[in-house]
């Protein structure tokens, strides 16, 4: 069926994420879990006169404490790529940081990954990007496809 010119000019919308196993709450209850475990340990050596495992502890917990710190402060980053009639927004949030580039998508230029570990290019008028960097390659790949075919719809 043919589409109309308003069919060609809707919002089309991309939206990547990390996957992420736990959730914040569940991410707080293991790392509260794990710190009352090892202090326990810890304190009944303290008990016992081994104080050295008190300070082996320490170092652990600064550990994991940083591993989650890590963990959570990248918890959240999304790339979305947003293509309406007159630009492609690409917005990109790391670390609470957000960055956002407009292409215009008449310029605008999908090279494909080329290498399973490769993300999906975007070149316009001297600009690139490189997106696709939370999705998997046979993600990547489809979503490649999915813009180079939204971008031709554009066009015509």
């Amino acid at each position: 069926m043919p589409r109309s010119m308003d069919d060609r000019r809707e919002k089309r919308e991309w939206l990547l994420r990390r996957n992420c196993s736990l959730s914040p709450r569940q991410t707080l209850v293991a790392y509260l879990a794990l710190c009352a475990l090892s202090l326990t340990v810890a304190l009944a050596f303290l008990l016992q006169g081994v104080w050295q495992v008190l300070i082996f502890t320490m170092v652990e917990l600064a550990a994991v404490t940083t591993a989650f710190i890590l963990y959570a402060r990248h918890a959240a980053d999304y790339e979305h790529i947003v293509l309406t009639a007159g630009s492609l927004l690409v917005e990109r949030v790391s670390a609470g940081r957000t960055s956002q580039t407009v292409l215009e998508p008449y310029f605008t230029r999908v090279a494909k990954p080329d290498s399973p570990r490769s993300l999906v290019q975007l070149e316009a008028k001297g600009t690139t990007l490189q997106v696709g960097s939370f999705a998997p390659a046979a993600q990547r790949r489809r979503l490649a496809d999915e813009l180079q075919q939204a971008l031709r719809d554009q066009k015509r």
